[in-house]
């Protein structure tokens, strides 16, 4: 998946000499946290954040609208030269940016125009919809041998079951360097057939564990 797929492109921009009250209100009025601020040829020159907002606020001013940073340019609280990324970047490239920069949005930006907006929102729900939380189903951990054919071994198990696979993660298993742990979301709302039929051959099922129920 790529980021034109996921970001927004309903923009709300300030420029560097709107006041700080500008974005504020912006924020408010759009419920927003992040505003991209743009030069006068659409060029992108930074971002501010309600976080910004709030570390420029005195600790005992932070819900005084009459404090006098309000009427400051966003210039002198926005982060200048943000990271941006471009609508060809991958979702898991973006995920990881936000991951060491420690930063909660990315200006998304085309020909040196800004044509969208990435925050961490729109990361968690594509996350969710990538593994089929949304739908109803369940969930089965499985530790399995770190080796090629393994998928397919553990596919068949769910086709010989008539039941769909929603999404199919892998992990490293924290206890072996030999092992992967399968986080697999099936499109079946009792897998306690499945369960059996996968420990019946051999696998270590981790998840569900259900107390009292020997299978």
């Amino acid at each position: 998946m790529i980021v034109e797929e996921i970001m927004n492109r309903e923009l709300h921009t300030l420029t560097p000499k709107n006041s700080v009250r500008d974005a504020v209100r912006l924020m408010r009025e759009k419920n927003i946290r992040h505003v991209p601020i743009i030069n006068k040829e659409k060029k992108i020159v930074g971002i501010i954040t309600d976080h910004d907002i709030k570390k420029a606020l005195p600790s005992c001013l932070r819900e005084e609208p009459n404090s006098t940073i309000y009427d400051a340019a966003i210039e002198e609280v926005m982060t200048k030269n943000p990271l941006v990324g471009h609508p060809l970047d991958f979702v898991e490239e973006v995920a990881l940016t936000f991951y060491e920069s420690k930063i909660s949005c990315l200006p998304i930006v085309s020909a040196n125009e800004l044509i969208g907006i990435v925050t961490t929102t729109d990361l968690l729900y594509t996350y969710i919809e990538l593994t089929g939380t949304n739908q109803p189903g369940s969930k089965i951990d499985i530790r399995v041998d770190d080796r090629p054919g393994i998928l397919f071994e553990i596919t068949k198990v769910f086709h010989e079951n008539k039941a769909n696979v929603l999404s199919l993660l892998v992990y490293p298993d924290g206890e072996s360097e030999t092992t992967k742990i399968l986080s697999v979301r099936l499109q079946v709302i009792n897998p306690l057939q499945i369960i059996e039929a996968l420990r019946n051959q051999g696998y270590d099922v981790l998840w569900p564990h259900v107390p009292g129920v020997t299978l």
